[in-house]
């Protein structure tokens, strides 16, 4: 009994404080986890990698190519040639007699594939507008604030030009400035005009007072 209570009491070990190993299913794989990501199993068959831009610039070509009148003139050069050689029968040679059957399928298998490849290139075009409708939007908005700005600066302009003195303001201040200075110089003139006129019967009168006390 005190050997199984000391072996109770005894702190475990590293190893032994471990969870225990977790049991795998029949399976042969582990429950997933949220802390780890999921496994996934190699491909047997590669899909095969397609580079979108190669692939829409060749549909974009295409169906360029299509609305042509150089497709049109081969194409009519083609179906002309086709239905002669079937009708003569070179050598009885008829590979695709009336009602060209084949000539027919023909037709429609490229009608089923450049209805898609027009639609990609379509769907191109219309991003690319998308785009450049964006960047013309923004382009635009960005004329209008810078617009408003102008009109503010120039609002501000005309109201700090309002206060200034202009030209003919200051011609005719420097003007009615010059008016008063002649004026005043005018009167400054009379008054010393008019002191020079009466200081020499002072220096007489004093003199005549002089003789008058010496008699």
């Amino acid at each position: 009994m005190s050997t199984e209570r000391e072996e109770r009491a005894r702190p475990r070990g590293r190893a032994e404080r471990e969870d225990p190993p977790r049991v795998r299913p029949a399976g042969g794989r582990q429950s997933p986890r949220l802390d780890q990501p999921r496994e996934t199993g190699g491909q047997l068959i590669r899909r095969p990698q397609l580079d979108p831009d190669a692939f829409g610039n060749f549909a974009e070509t295409f169906a360029r190519f299509m609305g042509t009148a150089r497709f049109l003139l081969y194409m009519t050069v083609f179906i002309i040639v086709w239905v002669a050689l079937n009708i003569v029968g070179i050598y009885g040679l008829k590979w695709d007699p009336y009602p060209f059957i084949l000539l027919n399928l023909f037709f429609s298998t490229q009608a089923s594939y450049a209805a898609p490849l027009i639609l990609l290139a379509q769907n191109r075009q219309d991003d690319r507008d998308r785009v450049t409708i964006e960047r013309d939007r923004d382009r635009d908005e960005r004329n209008l604030a810078d617009t408003e700005f102008l009109t503010r600066e120039v609002a501000a302009l005309r109201i700090s030009v309002r206060d200034m003195a202009t030209r003919d303001f200051v011609r005719s201040e420097l003007r009615s400035l010059l008016e008063e200075l002649d004026e005043h110089l005018g009167e400054h003139l009379d008054q010393r005009g008019l002191a020079v006129t009466e200081s020499p019967g002072t220096p007489d009168g004093r003199a005549s007072d002089a003789s008058d006390g010496d008699r």
